[in-house]
């Protein structure tokens, strides 16, 4: 394993000047433990996680865990962490485009289906609706 090897977990605690013994006293693990979850030897279970966004006041922990997980990494957008007045813009640029798509969306899921005559319409509303998500996402996460 490198040497200078830094995840998540080992670079949030860094972020409070926290030590590994102060951060496992806090956490109420063992050292050992830290070491191997900031080592990436092993996982975090999620209550840890948890505990860890609030400790080092980082609640951006949280989805950074699940987004290095199989169902994360589907699941959630990438979502970066931006500053308050950035992010507050972005969302209100979603939402004009989400005003555009409203009758689009209505029309074709009035009849309970998305035909095939629809599909590359209805992957469009997908796609921005996936962008809607994670600009709200990075409101949450705002400086």
């Amino acid at each position: 394993m490198v040497e200078n090897y830094r995840n998540i977990y080992q670079i949030a605690r860094e972020c409070t000047s926290l030590t590994q013994e102060k951060s496992s006293e806090l956490l109420d693990i063992s050292v050992d433990s830290l070491r191997a979850y900031e080592g990436g030897k092993r996982t975090p279970p999620e209550n840890i996680v948890i505990d860890m966004a609030k400790i080092y006041n980082r609640p951006y922990l949280i989805l950074q865990h699940y987004q290095n997980t199989l169902i994360g990494k589907e699941l959630f957008p990438k979502i970066e962490v931006k500053h308050l007045a950035e992010a507050v813009l972005t969302f209100l640029d979603e939402l004009e485009d989400l005003e555009s798509i409203k009758k689009l969306m209505i029309k074709i899921s009035r009849d309970g289906q998305v035909d095939e005559d629809e599909k590359e319409d209805w992957q469009m509303i997908m796609k921005t609706l996936d962008e809607m998500v994670c600009a709200i996402i990075t409101i949450k996460f705002a400086r």
